[in-house]
């Protein structure tokens, strides 16, 4: 082909380029270049392993405020530059050299719960390498256990189903369950007279309660909504939602704490409901499950600890159990299934430091002491 004709070529076809980007952008423009992937564009970093865990092993029990260790080894001939160690979601520590050993100080040993260990170790050419293991931080001390006296007893009516409880102004605040039975109540303690109440919608199941202020927050089951009341009238003023199943509600100042039949406790704003921070419940053994109906006492969160007789006193600090009240044979009415109708409900008189325990459909409400 001579020079003259391969000229014309190459005109007529920059010609028909821009003449397809005019047509398809309906105005003149820049056309596209279509820009060639080179080798420097992919990553060609080859992945080596870096790294291995030698402690702590995955699921690794250890006890709160102790040191914890942590040890990691080298792969032959892969000597990483760094490695950076988390430990709870939190940045520890960024070792540049071998031995890539750390320790955790007791004071970083704050609270019980599963907690993660993440170590990333990165070199030069090569891809960063991550490794995660858990370990289960168990209480220091072994739970005290506690006996109790009885030391007055009230009426209380036998189908309420009780899910929540409260004093509160000389009276009680009793939240209640059940499809078509739960509802919200003042209740007269003397005689366990039912003042006024405000029944939820069937299938609605009523869960625990708390006041904060002027409002009463009641939370249901597994419907993922709970109500805000005025304190005064019952009227509804509001709702709040959730992601997990309602069980108990108390309040630690302004902030409510709530649990959801697991280990963990929520402490949540009351404004918006939006989880502030939680804890994991555990003694010295194992997690401490099914926490139920709560009350806030003297700087601890008591949980009733569902179809059992115990209430757990809880270090809301870190989570570890103080101890455990054993409250069988509280009752001992012979119509009471206590195969059915479990301990629930605490309440706390602030003034006058009265402590009340009842369960579900019992007929008795009791005022206690506690004993070594």
């Amino acid at each position: 082909m001579n020079k003259k004709k391969s000229g014309y070529l190459i005109i007529l076809t920059l010609v028909m380029v821009i003449g397809l980007v005019i047509s398809c952008s309906g105005r003149p423009g820049k056309p596209v270049v279509a820009i060639p992937v080179s080798e420097s564009t992919v990553s060609d970093e080859p992945f080596i392993k870096l790294i291995r865990m030698v402690a702590p092993d995955e699921d690794q029990g250890c006890k709160l405020n102790n040191p914890l260790r942590i040890s990691l080894e080298a792969e032959k001939n892969s000597i990483p530059d760094s490695v950076r160690i988390w430990f709870d979601g939190q940045l520890i520590i960024t070792l540049k050299s071998a031995p890539f050993d750390y320790v955790i100080s007791s004071s970083g040993m704050t609270r019980t719960g599963r907690k993660s260990i993440k170590a990333t170790a990165y070199r030069s050419k090569s891809k960063p390498q991550t490794i995660t293991r858990f370990v289960v931080v168990y209480s220091d001390t072994k739970p005290k256990l506690n006996g109790f006296k009885v030391l007055h007893s009230y009426p209380h009516d036998i189908g309420a189903f009780t899910q929540g409880l409260i004093y509160a102004d000389n009276i009680f605040y009793e939240g209640t369950g059940q499809p078509g039975q739960s509802n919200l109540r003042k209740v007269e303690p003397a005689s366990g007279k039912v003042l006024f109440q405000v029944n939820l919608e069937s299938p609605l199941f009523g869960e625990g309660i708390a006041i904060v202020g002027e409002k009463i927050f009641q939370l249901t089951w597994q419907n993922k909504i709970g109500f805000v009341y005025d304190r005064s009238s019952f009227k509804q003023i509001g709702k709040i939602y959730y992601q997990t199943e309602g069980w108990g509600l108390t309040t630690s100042g302004n902030t409510l704490v709530m649990s959801d039949g697991t280990n963990i406790i929520y402490f949540r704003d009351p404004e918006q409901f939006s989880i502030l921070s939680q804890i994991e419940v555990y003694d010295d053994e194992k997690k401490v499950e099914k926490l139920n109906e709560l009350e806030y006492i003297n700087g601890e969160i008591w949980a009733n600890i569902w179809e059992t007789n115990l209430i757990a006193r809880i270090d809301p600090g870190s989570g570890k159990v103080i101890a455990y009240i054993d409250l069988k044979g509280i009752i001992s009415d012979s119509e009471t299934d206590l195969n059915v109708n479990f301990l629930n409900g605490i309440a706390y008189d602030q003034a006058t430091k009265r402590i009340f325990v009842t369960g579900k459909n019992w007929p008795k409400l009791y005022e206690i002491t506690l004993t070594e």
